[in-house]
């Protein structure tokens, strides 16, 4: 097993290393060791206060956050239990009582 990162622009994992930069023979991009660095830094998902999450977190909702659809407020201090980290906009994904699942954006919460 190599431990070269895949490609971030199609995903193959069949890079090389070239000195000082990777390579990626299937669809020809090209990208320097430190932005591999970087972009795993910038993968890291962190509360309202830079506090890191993670996978099955319990968190603390900072704001009243209007349901989309609903009269229902989600209220400052709910605590979400058990959350799943996911790509996108609304980057929690969650399952909050009384309201059912929905997702959140990480820069309303607060870790417990």
């Amino acid at each position: 097993m190599s431990d070269l990162p895949n490609c971030p622009e199609c995903g193959s994992e069949f890079t090389y290393d070239d000195g000082i930069q990777y390579v990626c023979p299937e669809c020809g991009h090209e990208w320097s060791k430190d932005a591999s660095a970087a972009s795993e830094d910038e993968a890291l998902i962190r509360d309202a206060n830079g506090n890191p999450l993670a996978d099955g977190d319990t968190v603390t909702v900072i704001k009243d956050l209007k349901i989309k659809g609903s009269s229902s407020v989600v209220k400052v201090g709910t605590k979400v239990k058990n959350i799943r980290l996911i790509d996108g906009d609304h980057d929690i994904d969650c399952k909050i009582d009384g309201i059912g699942p929905m997702k959140l954006k990480s820069e309303f919460v607060k870790k417990a």
